[in-house]
């Protein structure tokens, strides 16, 4: 998943896409314990697009904060 497409999400997508990520992410560690992957390239691409979609999340909440924080003051 490309940066521009997380962007595009909404704070409800990423926090569904994260929750699908993570399974998919326990599912193939699972397998991989058990038997070999056929590409296990797929289990640092997950973890690395998990930890994107998690910077993106935090990012638009910090904002969000900061946001009414800033209206307050002014």
């Amino acid at each position: 998943m490309k940066a521009v497409e997380i962007r595009e999400l909404s704070v409800e997508d990423l926090k569904e896409k994260i929750a699908d990520m993570e399974q998919a992410q326990e599912k193939l560690l699972l397998t991989h314990a058990v038997s070999q992957l056929e590409n296990p390239m797929q289990l640092r691409d997950n973890r690395k697009t998990i930890a994107r979609l998690h910077t993106e999340l935090n990012m638009r909440l910090k904002g969000e904060t900061t946001e009414v924080g800033s209206t307050e003051e002014g």
